[in-house]
């Protein structure tokens, strides 16, 4: 699946948050005991060149990697999980 595609007709994007440590002392937030999962709406995505940033706001960004989950899937084996992957991009999250 092409990013184009991904963000004409994708659904939902499903982040994990504050994964890592470090990053989430760096910027003052509590370290949960697992990684905790939330949802990014549709009206967020954005193509390349897009960027809005509105006055006077200080925006902390960052560049993750996106897995699209090409078809429907549960409860497979870890093993395979690489079947269901539609796509893999680099993503910026503001």
């Amino acid at each position: 699946m092409s990013l184009r595609n991904f963000a004409s007709s994708g659904r939902k994007i499903v982040a994990i948050g504050r994964n890592y440590a470090d990053h989430a002392k760096e910027l003052n937030n509590a370290v949960p005991k697992a990684p905790f999962f939330f949802l990014k709406p549709t009206s967020s995505y954005l193509q390349s060149g897009n960027v809005i940033v509105p006055r006077g706001c200080d925006v902390h960004h960052e560049v993750e990697l996106g897995v699209v989950i090409g078809k429907e899937a549960r409860d497979i084996d870890e093993s395979r999980a690489s079947d269901y992957i539609g796509g893999k991009y680099p993503v910026g999250v503001a």
